[in-house]
């Protein structure tokens, strides 16, 4: 089983590639703070409905180190999380939250560097009342995530690799990106100017 830490050396670009739109989280779900590092790891999966932040409170007590915690919210009213339960989730060695909603106290997260690809923040929390199955398949910026699937984030964006693609779509990353490392601009720009040349005739551009 391939290593899910050699995903950090891959850019979240050439997973995109490799995977294609429907692996890709909108561009919503974003870092909130930078330079961000890229960070992999396995899913662990949390649902919480609107208003309310229970299951994800919960989860950073149950999330293995090395994971990324994935949250289906939707949320744009009240945060999911604060700097405590990040700081906690930090502590006990959790990579990252991808959370489809907001989060508060962005100043101390920042400081602590924990990072957090959501869609923005709000001062206000939300209840904690509503109990749902962890580690079920969820919803997030789009894409279905299952636990255990490889989730990869930085700058650019959010990628999930399917559990059972890994080993495939990292030796496929990994050929993509040793063949562009090896390609000088030159040779790309010559091949890119003659494909763009082939698309514009056949479409009956003239210059």
């Amino acid at each position: 089983m391939a290593d899910v830490d050699a995903f950090t050396d891959i850019p979240t670009t050439t997973l995109a590639d490799v995977l294609g739109r429907g692996q890709v989280m909108d561009f919503g779900i974003r870092p909130l703070w930078g330079p961000v590092p890229r960070v992999a790891g396995p899913a662990f999966t949390v649902r919480c409905p609107p208003g309310d932040n229970l299951m994800l409170h919960a989860a950073i007590h149950r999330a293995g180190p090395g994971s990324v915690v994935v949250v289906e919210s939707g949320d744009l009213d009240y945060a999911l999380a604060g700097g405590n339960v990040c700081a906690v989730a930090r502590r006990r060695g959790i990579t990252a939250f991808v959370a489809d909603g907001l989060i508060r106290d962005l100043g101390e997260v920042r400081e602590m560097r924990f990072p957090v690809f959501a869609r923005g923040v709000i001062p206000i929390p939300g209840t904690k009342s509503a109990a749902r199955p962890l580690n079920e398949r969820v919803r997030c910026g789009g894409v279905d995530v299952d636990a255990g699937d490889v989730v990869v984030a930085d700058e650019e964006g959010v990628v999930v690799v399917p559990g059972a693609r890994r080993e495939e779509v990292l030796a496929a990353a990994r050929a993509k990106t040793a063949e562009e490392a090896a390609e000088s601009l030159g040779t790309w720009e010559s091949a890119h100017r003659a494909r763009i040349g082939r698309i514009l005739a056949d479409q009956g551009f003239e210059d």
